[in-house]
């Protein structure tokens, strides 16, 4: 793993919809010694930019190309179709694809959606931007299905939008290059999935030293043994007691012996 040094600072990419403000402000809490620096970037050269170098990482909307890209998925959007708002669909709360199959629907080259089958009409050109579609739609020349964020972002006080229930969702991401997984992005991932600071699924962590071991000691070892009940008088009883240990010395044998009488007068 490439460490944090390879870097002064870190790189954000976003595309436009995207909203990093909350991941900006913990990483700007967390790691004050490392400057988070955002750059935005059309959707279509997010890619290009992460592979260049140009980026650490990049809040994207998938697919991405997987195999030089890594990717953790966040968020899902749903789609709304933008419209004018005398269009008939601003009189309901939700539509469907089917409901627009006599509008045109707009299909900008950025566009993100994984349509298997394109709703409505098609234009006889494809606009370059999401951007240059909404222009279009404001001039009454067809509709746009985009994730909600972006409706959000370009709005306008003479459109509006509605959710489209069976279109395709947008799933919001962080990627960056596969082989370039530095300490830096493992601290952003660490963010962005809601780990806290002393996680211990975050960055690594250097290992503590190992702390010397101390042997247990036994609930035994260093007490007193006590004595069997009967075993001293045992020992006595069973060589003369007392007056055994006096006789082998040589002693008189008065504890324990024979009591000693007067002698008897002759009569």
């Amino acid at each position: 793993m490439t460490g944090s040094e390879d870097s002064p600072a870190f790189r954000l990419a976003y595309v436009p919809g995207v909203i990093p403000a909350k991941w900006v402000r913990i990483w700007n809490e967390r790691r004050t010694d490392v400057p988070l620096t955002l750059l935005q970037v059309a959707a279509a050269d997010v890619g290009d930019l992460l592979l260049t170098g140009d980026a650490d990482a990049a809040l994207v909307r998938l697919p991405v190309d997987r195999t030089v890209l890594s990717a953790i998925s966040l968020y899902t959007e749903i789609s709304v179709v933008v419209v004018p708002k005398d269009h008939v669909v601003a009189a309901v709360d939700e539509v469907t694809a089917e409901d627009l199959a006599d509008d045109i629907v707009l299909h900008p080259l950025d566009d993100t959606l994984a349509w298997e089958s394109l709703p409505g009409r098609p234009a006889i050109e494809r606009p370059a931007t999401t951007e240059d579609a909404i222009e279009l739609v404001a001039a009454g020349i067809g509709v746009l299905v985009v994730p909600q964020s972006l409706a959000r972002l370009h709005h306008r006080k003479d459109l509006t939008y509605r959710p489209v229930t069976d279109a395709p969702e947008s799933q919001v991401a962080l990627s960056w290059p596969e082989d370039r997984t530095t300490d830096l992005v493992e601290d952003f991932i660490g963010i962005v999935r809601g780990r806290t600071v002393n996680s211990s699924r975050g960055r690594r962590q250097e290992p503590e030293a190992e702390q010397p071991k101390t042997k247990k000691r036994s609930g035994t070892e260093g007490t007193a043994r006590k004595p069997v009940a009967g075993r001293s008088a045992g020992r006595g009883a069973g060589k003369g007691g007392a007056a055994g240990r006096g006789a082998r010395s040589g002693g008189s044998g008065k504890a324990g012996g024979a009591r000693q009488g007067k002698p008897r007068r002759k009569s």
